[in-house]
């Protein structure tokens, strides 16, 4: 009878570690899907923007604007950074108007981009701290998706002028 005690108890100790197990594995591939769809968030915001930018840019700025957001939509993954970070440079170069319906799309556009770039970043943040756990990593609970990424760009909200009210 005392023996059976031990077993008892052992039994515990295993569907304990075993529910831990199951728990963080399931956590993990919750933040690395969630890390996922916030980066095809991410990469929506920023094709809204660069759209919004070409559309404005043909009525009122011009080439240089037009190429930006021409380059930004085109661009291939390895260039997306570059070309994001120089059409937020050429925004930033002109002024804005709240008022028009084209300058309040490309700035509504870069603000919901700001936001999902935060939400994308935390999210990579918490997956990539789940990720590196050394029990994690020992039992290779992440070994069928690539480690999350970070989108490394400057922040794309635009300033608008004080002297005209913001939407």
């Amino acid at each position: 009878m005392p023996h059976m005690w031990w077993v008892v108890a052992a039994s515990v100790v295993v569907g304990l570690v075993a529910a831990y197990l199951i728990w963080t594995a399931g956590r993990v591939e919750r933040l690395q899907g969630r890390a996922e769809l916030a980066a095809r968030a991410l990469d929506a915001h920023l094709l809204r923007r660069a759209a919004a930018a070409a559309v404005l840019a043909e009525r009122r700025f011009g080439v240089e604007l037009y190429a930006a957001s021409r380059i930004a939509l085109d661009a291939s993954p390895d260039e997306r950074e570059a070309a994001e970070n120089d059409l937020t440079r050429q925004l930033r170069s002109v002024r804005l108007d709240p008022g028009d319906p084209d300058c309040g799309a490309v700035i509504a556009a870069s603000r919901r981009l700001a936001l999902s770039r935060q939400v994308h970043t935390d999210l990579v943040r918490d997956a990539r701290s789940a990720r590196s756990r050394p029990l994690v990593r020992l039992l290779r609970m992440g070994r069928g998706r690539e480690w999350p990424r970070y989108f490394d760009i400057d922040d794309p909200t635009l300033a608008v002028p004080a002297d005209v009210p913001a939407n």
